[in-house]
């Protein structure tokens, strides 16, 4: 045997899934086939609120090869209590029941679906289904509707609604010497992952279902489908083997879902639903919001005040909400603190969590209103931050399970060369443009869920581990294919990892950063269980050379375990399970956070650095230089860490630039529905982008120290684009995105 090989963890390995997606053989929920498939095709409402007096489907039906218009007139039978209908991620109140009666409450809600022979004929024949409406007046303007705003209701898992002001906010920004009372504004923005949103309902002989599904829950959805339709989840099977995409729009059961088990069920048929883009644009989408934040200090910019007050959207049957000011109170250190978060019921779909929900919204209205302050104090706005660095949570008084912030400002400073910046705004030319630069911090909450992994070793060294989660991109596949090997030592080609299937153990909802988090420490474990015992029949043969020794003092490595010390003594993995007289051995663990936990504030923060070039003439924005220092704690694979930060600082600069979901107030319908139209950064938007990771060891997050990286990557990124167009031009504009008509 070989001496120990280099440990897995930290090494920048390639996605194990990657030849079967550059090969075209990863399906996704819209291909799998069978035969004898039929099609269904969703037909939207024409109106955001009113009801549907006449649906005529006689035209629809009359084509051979139609087998049933689906409406709220033949819709079958399904639960009744609102309780059936809520999914691990629903908000209070009473979710969206598709096609549950004449009743239209937003634009592009389903009111048909169609069922043919071929996809070709479903929307051939979905054309030509009409439909009158009583049209009653619609309410879709935020700005307009601010006074019905509300306090949302609890029940959303994740949400905490702000904390209880501290010191006397009011009082102590009208004292002080200097003030900054700004108002900021972002828009809807919608998901728009590349694959859209479709259900394959595979209709068993036996009554059993099998569902191929874009989700972020394989078990989400099958419980949500199982208390729907009165089924024993037995006989509900849920896959979801590939993502491609989903950014927060996979966390809930989307309508295509119910729509195709529905009709499977009544026509005892395989159906295929598959929504198009423009219906991609009508379930949840980012919230738009309008803050106010007010910040008040001493000269020499200690922070003596902070007011927070934001409103969103919410639809009129569900109180959506998200943790948007509470970071305010968080990230800086003031005694004088006031935060308010409220909702507005609109006449439009639910939102939904979209990548980094409510601190992509809160953190960029604050760290913009810093960047104010600075301006105004005429101090260095990297230097503001440090002198109000917060060593603790303001809000709880909690201590942080690690906090490398301070690393962040100095790396990312010093790689970026923020010395060399002059402070004046309009002060950096090149050329005809002007230059800016601007900075941010950000943060995001570290979450540990409870979750399951089993582990089964074959005689033959290679490994299968599997848990119910999701990959939606972002490299679970092989993170966890890492921390599996890493534990036993094996070499990764031998570790198979299996998710994204219902009948797996238990996972939680792949969202908030927490799947390496939650998943990864099942995985460990449970390797960890398999290790152990192998170590225990190693020592048990006879004249073992590991007699005598302790599991500390040993090594998993090669297909073997050696003595750290003296790698000569050895014993292999299949002596030692021989010796067991196994052939597999097979253990499953259930990993849950540690009470611990609850004394600290878990979190992972960022410093953004970002320069941009201005035309001066036409008003043109150019980001030509980002670069971002990530504390995330342990990063088990560097390689696939960096793509999730690349991501997020992409989609950070579509939403300071670019990313709007324009909304027609006359129709309350969203219009640029389609991707020649929602605007998102291509290659040209697209600079270079430097990704550094400070070390940060975290013992207390969970047994893996690592903290997540999906949604960090984002936040604090729109700030500092906005703040640099401010250093670059001495206009400040508040409302996102920043386009050319707002500048010049």
């Amino acid at each position: 045997m070989s001496p120990p090989s280099p440990r897995h963890l930290g090494r920048p390995v390639s996605r194990v899934d990657g030849p079967l997606k550059v090969t075209g053989r990863a399906k996704y929920a819209g291909e799998f086939h069978t035969p004898d498939l039929t099609y269904g095709v969703v037909v939207s409402s024409t109106i955001a609120r009113g009801r549907i007096k006449s649906l005529d489907t006689a035209a629809a039906l009359a084509l051979p090869g139609v087998l049933h218009v689906f409406t709220h007139e033949n819709r079958p039978s399904t639960a009744w209590f609102d309780r059936n209908y809520k999914d691990d991620d629903a908000p209070a109140g009473s979710p969206f029941r598709p096609l549950d009666g004449a009743d239209i409450v937003y634009s592009g809600q389903p009111i048909a679906l169609v069922v043919a022979e071929t996809f070709e004929l479903a929307r051939h024949a979905a054309s030509l289904v009409r439909v009158e409406y009583k049209v009653q007046e619609h309410e879709t303007d935020l700005r307009a509707r601010q006074h019905k705003a509300h306090e949302p209701a609890a029940g959303k898992g994740g949400y905490q609604p702000p904390p209880k002001p501290r010191g006397h906010a009011d009082k102590a920004l009208g004292q002080a010497p200097v003030q900054v009372d700004a108002e900021y504004a972002s828009p809807v923005e919608h998901h728009n992952p590349m694959e859209p949103h479709a259900s394959t309902v595979i209709h068993e002989d036996d009554g059993t279902l099998t569902l191929y599904d874009k989700t972020q829950g394989v078990q989400n959805s099958q419980q949500y489908v199982s208390k729907i339709f009165k089924l024993d989840p037995a006989t509900v099977r849920v896959r979801s083997p590939f993502v491609g995409g989903a950014f927060g729009s996979g966390l809930r059961p989307q309508y295509q879902l119910f729509l195709a088990v529905m009709a499977a069920r009544e026509l005892k048929r395989s159906v295929r639903v598959t929504l198009t883009r423009q219906q991609m644009f009508t379930f949840g989408h980012r919230p738009e919001t309008l803050h106010r934040v007010a910040l008040g200090a001493r000269e020499d910019g200690t922070l003596e005040s902070v007011v927070h007050e934001a409103t969103a959207e919410t639809s009129r049957f569900e109180d959506y909400c998200e943790v948007v000011v509470n970071w305010s109170g968080q990230l800086y250190q003031c005694d004088n603190v006031r935060l308010d978060y409220k909702v507005v019921p609109l006449d439009q779909y639910t939102p939904l969590d979209m990548r980094a929900p409510g601190a992509v919204l809160g953190i960029y209205a604050l760290e913009s209103a810093m960047d104010e302050l600075a301006y105004k104090l005429g101090m260095c706005p990297l230097a503001l931050r440090l002198k109000n660095y917060a060593e603790k949570d303001q809000n709880t008084g909690n201590a942080f399970s690690s906090k490398e912030l301070k690393a962040c400002y100095s790396q990312g400073a010093e790689r970026f060369g923020w010395s060399r910046r002059t402070a004046a705004p309009r002060s950096m030319r090149e050329g005809h443009q002007w230059v800016g630069w601007g900075m941010a911090t950000g943060s995001w909450e570290v979450m540990q869920m409870p979750a399951r992994a089993r582990a089964v070793l074959s005689i033959d060294g290679s490994l299968t581990v599997s848990s119910a989660t999701s990959d939606i991109g972002t490299g679970t596949y092989t993170v966890m294919t890492q921390i599996a090997a890493d534990v036993l030592g094996l070499p990764v080609e031998a570790v198979t990892f299996k998710l994204g299937d219902s009948a797996l153990p238990m996972s939680p909802l792949e969202g908030g950063s927490w799947t390496v988090s939650s998943v990864g420490s099942a995985v460990k474990q449970v390797c960890e269980k398999l290790r152990d015992q192998l170590f225990t029949w190693a020592r048990k043969l006879p004249h073992s050379p590991l007699a005598g020794t302790e599991l500390s003092e040993v090594s998993f490595a090669g297909g073997g375990i050696f003595v750290t010390e003296n790698p000569e003594r050895s014993v292999s993995l299949t002596e030692a399970m021989r010796h067991g007289d196994v052939l597999h051995l097979e253990e499953e663990v259930t990993s849950l956070p540690s009470p611990a936990q609850k004394k600290y504030t878990m979190a992972s923060h960022s410093a953004v650095f970002v320069e941009v070039k201005v035309d001066e003439d036409l008003g043109v924005v150019k980001v030509t230089r980002v670069v971002s220092a990530i504390a995330g704690g342990r990063i088990i694979n560097p390689k696939t860490a960096r793509s999730q930060i690349l991501g997020g600082v992409v989609w950070g600069i579509g939403m300071a630039l670019h990313e709007e979901t324009f909304l027609d107030q006359n129709l309350g319908r969203f219009m640029n529905h389609n991707l020649a139209e929602y605007h998102v950064p291509v290659n040209a938007d697209v600079p270079d982008i430097e990704v550094l990771f400070v070390e940060e060891e975290d013992t207390i997050v969970n047994p893996l120290g690592a903290k997540g990286l999906g949604e960090i990557g984002i936040v604090g990124v729109a700030a500092a684009v906005a703040n640099a167009i401010f250093h670059a031009t001495g206009k400040r504009v508040r409302e996102l995105p920043i386009t050319i008509d707002k500048l010049l």
